[in-house]
């Protein structure tokens, strides 16, 4: 290992901070940033590329031995103060264990997409803490695949960090333009489900989820835009009593996720 790094110009932390912040640096780079000893060995088991290991003082003598047993050969390890690590840090009380990691090259939606998959299409969501909640819950599923379009920064830390290691393991595409998605989708001979909040949608307990399916689920606050709605094969809703007429879209989701695979 190198000494031990305690200033805050030092290249690595400056590129880690603008990694951490900017959605345009990350791609710049090609990299994004993880926190946290769990996401770190996770990405090191699924062999993510990492690029770079950082560890504070703490950090390296609690996990360094654990850590290090992974195949680091393309992989810089550094040792920081545990002052700076407090500095980089994007959670409260931090475990020290940070990586830089390589942007995997991105996937259509065509390239994901196989017979009989089920697969989940988030279009428009905003909230990193659910678009991360969505992949994990989907991973623990056995979903197929998810697919982001016109929604946040997959890459942002609080995305990564809510997928609680799952990023690494899911099919996962984006697909921004409405046309091509509907086309690759309806290509595969996917049956595209919207979910809304409509009397009239086929309530989800009553619909056939046999071949290849891909529900979409919309923006948190506004569900999804009606033109998209409109495109997919049928609307469907979840059955709700009493006074509730909406539900969180991460509990929206894994509910749907769990009828498409039931």
């Amino acid at each position: 290992m190198d000494n031990i790094i305690t200033s805050k110009d030092n290249p690595t932390i400056k590129l880690y901070q603008k990694l951490s912040s900017s959605k345009k640096e990350r791609l710049q780079y090609g990299l994004f940033v993880l926190e946290g000893l769990r996401i770190v060995e996770d990405a090191l088991k699924e062999d993510s590329g990492i690029t770079q290991l950082i560890l504070t003082e703490k950090a390296a003598e609690r996990w360094g031995e654990e850590l290090l047993q992974a195949d680091l050969r393309d992989t810089r390890t550094i040792v920081i103060s545990n002052e700076l690590g407090n500095r980089i840090a994007s959670t409260e009380n931090t475990q020290g264990v940070f990586a830089m990691c390589r942007i995997p090259l991105q996937r259509t939606a065509a390239s994901i997409v196989r017979e009989n998959g089920k697969y989940l299409v988030l279009f428009g969501l905003q909230d990193p803490g659910n678009v991360g909640m969505m992949i994990r819950t989907a991973d623990a599923l056995g979903i197929d695949g998810v697919i982001m379009s016109g929604s946040c920064d997959l890459y942002s830390p609080k995305v990564i960090r809510s997928t609680m290691g799952s990023v690494f393991r899911m099919a996962i595409a984006v697909e921004n333009d409405a046309d091509a998605l509907f086309e690759q989708l309806h290509g595969k001979g996917a049956v595209t489900s919207a979910a809304v909040i409509d009397k009239d949608a086929v309530p989800v307990t009553e619909c056939d989820f046999t071949g290849t399916q891909a529900v979409f689920i919309g923006n948190e606050g506004n569900g999804l835009p009606a033109d998209i709605a409109q495109r997919c094969t049928r609307r469907v809703i979840i059955p709700m009593h009493g006074n509730i007429n909406s539900l969180n879209a991460a509990m929206a989701a894994g509910i749907l996720m769990w009828e498409l695979k039931r």
